[in-house]
């Protein structure tokens, strides 16, 4: 039995850090939430940083598990497929799933962290403080030293048990890799494209400029263009683009001219909707995208990391944002089995998420290069149209790999990886052979699909055992 008077601190006030802090009081635990940044509810934002989120299953069921789904959705657009514009401006829909109720959704980033502030501080059992940021934690004591910005001074905030949610620049995590009392593993990849937003604005009179319910994405080759819609009629579009080594990267878009020249080049139709292009190229950041693992999580039954301070993610799979709202479900069904005993309510929750994180980081990396890559090939074309009649017709009998990790909460990551993996390369195969004829019915080429994958994974577990 966990003793009611216990107090958490929580470090970033981020998604996953106010989901987590709102879900905890709701159990009955004293909060601290601390923010480095000010209140984003009396503030403006950032430029240039993810305004807008892909928001689908996974995350969902975090919000459900605290109340807070219902109000969430109203701040969503749903996307049904992905708008794909080939390199002649002509486009076409390629669904997510064959099934009507798979979707997944635009949500604003700050509108949603707004939400999460104000729930949690509407508890009586939270307190939030902004404008201190964590310079160092005492991980066996847990305790943590922050820097007031507005006095200059230094603050000390203590708890019972530290959740590290600070994202991926993670102090809570430095302190971790910087103990010299235990064996604390991290690695960070980068990939060698950045990102930079910019935005389509609302059509005049209001509404959208382009299509609203999709993703769109220009697909070319090496660099590529998405956006998506926001509630005020605009998009917001992330330009992916590598940084050097390129005739257009990021080292060599130094004028408005190069610029125009290279957008004009390969996203001509893009550049009409987007009249502040080159102010609002050079106006806003270039983002990294990079994978963070590290291991051990927690560190004497007193601290524990928790979403990208733990796991962070490229967005190429819109599950950075859900991987962290699951981590509060898995948590919350951790501390079912094991409240009162942090030690190992830390211990069991690795152990069952680790995998799973593991395996959507990989899973992002792989959609970065289907997406600028594959998306318009042909074979990847019709792929997804066998995957869309597989799910229209047999839908409680197919589910494509994008399903099983986006509207598939009960398969964990995991799971999804490896079913998804072996279907994949069964039905490419398959295609490239010629082995599923115009003359099979739609049940055949689904059983010779579920069959190859069965042998795929099959080998696979031999080859696994061998090794």
């Amino acid at each position: 039995m966990k003793d009611q008077n216990q107090n958490i601190l929580i470090i970033g006030a981020g998604l996953c850090g106010s989901l987590l802090a709102l879900r905890l009081a709701q159990r009955g635990y004293n909060i601290t939430l601390v923010e480095k940044r000010p209140d984003l509810r009396k503030t403006e934002q950032d430029a240039g940083r993810s305004i807008n989120l892909a928001l689908s299953d996974r995350g969902l069921r975090g919000l459900r598990l605290a109340g807070v789904e219902k109000d969430a959705l109203e701040l969503c657009i749903p996307m049904r497929g992905r708008m794909i514009h080939d390199a002649s401006g002509n486009t076409f829909l390629s669904p997510y799933s064959g099934r009507e109720n798979e979707y997944i959704n635009s949500i604003s980033r700050p509108g949603l962290n707004m939400l999460l502030l104000d729930a949690a501080e509407a508890m009586d059992n939270v307190k939030l403080v902004f404008g201190h940021g964590c310079k160092k934690v005492d991980l066996e004591n847990a305790a943590a030293i922050f820097k007031d910005y507005e006095s200059g001074n230094e603050v000390q905030y203590k708890g019972d048990i530290i959740l590290g949610t600070d994202g991926a620049g993670s102090s809570v995590r430095r302190s971790m890799y910087e103990h010299r009392k235990f064996l604390f593993s991290f690695s960070q990849q980068w990939l060698t494209h950045g990102y930079k937003e910019i935005s389509i604005p609302p059509a005049e009179g209001g509404g959208y400029r382009t299509y609203k319910e999709a993703l769109h994405i220009w697909p070319r080759g090496e660099d590529m263009l998405i956006a998506l819609p926001n509630l005020d009629g605009s998009f917001t579009v992330t330009l992916f683009l590598p940084y050097a080594n390129s005739e257009y990267c990021f080292d060599t878009l130094t004028t408005p001219e190069m610029v125009h020249e290279y957008f004009n080049k390969e996203f001509p139709d893009a550049v009409a909707l987007m009249p502040n292009l080159a102010e609002e190229f050079f106006g806003n950041p270039t983002g990294p995208l990079g994978t963070i693992k590290c291991s051990p999580w927690s560190s004497y039954g007193k601290t524990l990391i928790l979403g990208d301070a733990a796991h962070a993610i490229v967005p190429f799979y819109g599950q950075g944002m859900n991987a962290s709202f699951e981590d509060v479900v898995v948590f919350d069904e951790v501390l079912d089995r094991f409240e009162g005993d942090w030690e190992k309510v830390f211990q069991e929750y690795e152990k069952v998420r680790k995998k799973d994180t593991d395996a959507i980081a990989d899973l992002a990396v792989d959609n970065f290069h289907e997406m600028k890559e594959h998306t318009a090939s042909a074979l990847f074309q019709q792929k997804r149209k066998l995957e869309i009649a597989f799910e229209s017709e047999f839908p409680q009998h197919y589910h494509s790999k994008y399903s099983l990790v986006t509207f598939n909460e009960d398969i964990s990551y995991f799971q999804a990886m490896k079913q998804g993996r072996a279907q994949d390369k069964a039905i490419l195969n398959l295609l490239d052979d010629g082995t599923l004829t115009e003359q099979m019915t739609l049940d055949e080429k689904l059983k010779l699909v579920k069959q190859t994958t069965e042998a795929i994974l099959h080998d696979d577990a031999v080859a696994k055992n061998l090794n």
